[in-house]
């Protein structure tokens, strides 16, 4: 209650109830709706069915249109709070762990950590990652280009992908993340963020089941869907990237990081190598990591990353990568490259570096013949890039 006395406190939520008119596409735990509301027509939905159910035509739905109403980039949507007249049953096991705490919609899961799971034990016998590469990515929208980068440098490998809560909590937002489902040997939710194959307190214990419960050679670490950004030097949920290096070096494992680099953004502060990766890697990530740079840029953009780079602390290197067949990979990429608004071959320097960090990480596992390929080279760096 308000300490002035009578007074009511400003709503936060945008509140509409409206009619379900049709049903649109569905992956892993989502499902598109055109609903009907009054004032506003037809709007684009978005349900989590583990969460409200299934709704149907005619049903009618209780929606937050905030993020929508404020045309955020990922709010799209309107998302499906409840269906009030059909709610769906209780659930059957729901686990000890609650995420999104203290909201309305908080939710149950079981966690790969917690007492009663088959894998308690595993988690909590292991000791390290056993020098397993992970590479850490600021941004959602660098895991495809990663994980082309990892599988066309070795078809073989097994990847788990670990998702932060610093942008979605719901894993089932991405698509992207629905379509490469059968590409990747899991998904670990950690933090406040669920829907993965496995959940997670922590990022340690959720490395920790990417290698020891999912067996993975190798891990991508990013926050989910939606980035968010004050353009103040410190005001941006990236900063994460720099606190997951270090989680992996306490962990015993190889911080490997995708570099953000642009030569597309309008924004001063992104282009060359952006601020976000210099201020994560550089002054965030204590343990060091392994920035990868990939060769291929244009002579300026390549020289701009190097002089970008130059500072680094001591504990960090940086590796200028080959990049030799990454661009016909990343052109049959099976889900659309797309960030900030922008795709491939727009923004091609940052994919192809988050492709050139998951194609060096591919590289380190100690896999037969792994330390007889080439392409990688480490140098203080040419002035070119290319």
């Amino acid at each position: 209650m308000s300490s002035a006395a009578g007074s009511v406190p400003t709503s936060r939520i945008r509140w509409r109830r409206g009619r379900v008119s049709a049903t649109g596409r569905s992956w892993r735990d989502a499902l598109e709706l055109s609903v009907e509301v009054p004032g506003d027509g037809e709007l684009q939905a978005l349900a989590y069915p583990s969460l409200v159910g299934v709704p149907e035509v005619g049903d009618d739905v209780l929606l937050n249109t905030t993020a929508l109403a404020q045309n955020l980039g990922t709010g799209g949507y309107a998302l499906v709070v409840a269906v009030p007249d059909r709610l769906p049953p209780d659930p059957e096991t729901p686990g000890h762990l609650v995420k999104a705490r203290y909201t309305p919609l908080q939710v149950t899961v079981q966690g790969v950590d917690e007492q009663d799971t088959e894998h308690h034990a595993a988690i909590a016998a292991a000791a390290d990652l056993a020098g397993m590469p992970v590479v850490v990515a600021d941004l959602h929208s660098a895991l495809p280009a990663v994980l082309i980068g990892m599988l066309a440098t070795d078809p073989d490998l097994r990847v788990a992908y670990v998702m932060t809560d610093g942008g979605a909590l719901p894993a089932a937002f991405s698509r992207t993340v629905g379509t490469l489902k059968n590409s990747l040997a899991g998904v670990v939710t950690v933090g406040q963020a669920f829907g993965g194959d496995l959940e997670a307190v922590t990022l340690h214990t959720g490395l920790l089941a990417a290698r020891h419960v999912l067996n993975a050679d190798l891990a991508i670490v990013t926050q989910g869907p939606g980035n968010l950004g004050t353009g103040t030097p410190w005001g941006f949920s990236g900063v994460a990237a720099g606190e997951a290096c270090n989680a992996v070096s306490v962990l015993g494992g190889l911080a490997v990081g995708a570099l953000r680099i642009s030569d597309a953004d309008p924004r001063p502060r992104h282009r060359g190598v952006s601020h976000h990766s210099l201020t994560a890697f550089g002054r965030v990530a204590l343990g060091g990591v392994t920035l990868v740079a990939p060769r291929g840029l244009s002579s300026e953009l390549g020289g701009q990353v190097d002089e970008d780079l130059a500072g680094q602390p001591e504990r960090n290197v940086v590796v200028w990568v080959d990049t030799d067949g990454l661009d016909t990979a990343l052109g049959l990429s099976p889900v659309p490259l797309r960030t900030m608004g922008r795709g491939y071959p727009e923004e091609r320097a940052y994919f192809l570096a988050a492709a050139a960090a998951g194609r060096y990480a591919a590289l380190q596992v100690p896999l037969p013949g792994a330390e007889d390929e080439a392409g990688v080279h480490v140098e203080a760096g040419d002035g070119t890039g290319t």
